[in-house]
């Protein structure tokens, strides 16, 4: 099954609908003119109003885990990120918060 590879144009949201700001460490491949994330690359989250019941205890997204590794694309050596339902929302703590929402994806290049 292919699918799409994630470049820093893709908008990925917390769970809690705010937008990330995805951050490539390869800048040599470009795909639709945006750098492609690679293995090892993150989304940070700023203003992520979440808290824990009962007692209000923030605890907003911070990270978004990109988990999606292309098994056979390499970008600068390194497995290309595809889009994947199980990136998660990570709060400071590392405790996971829920699924990344992706938003808008490149389709013009897909992978394995």
């Amino acid at each position: 099954m292919t699918i799409p590879l994630v470049t820093m144009a893709s908008v990925a949201q917390c769970p809690h609908g705010i937008p990330g700001t995805l951050i490539a460490s390869a800048t040599k491949v470009l795909v639709v003119g945006a750098p492609v994330l690679v293995m090892g690359d993150k989304g940070m989250v700023a203003g992520c109003p979440f808290q824990l019941p009962p007692v209000p205890t923030p605890s907003p997204c911070v990270t978004l885990m990109l988990t999606g590794a292309s098994g056979k694309v390499l970008v600068e050596g390194k497995p290309a990120l595809k889009m994947n339902p199980g990136d998660l929302g990570v709060a400071a703590t590392q405790a996971p918060q829920g699924p990344v929402v992706w938003a808008s994806v490149q389709t013009k290049v897909l992978a394995a």
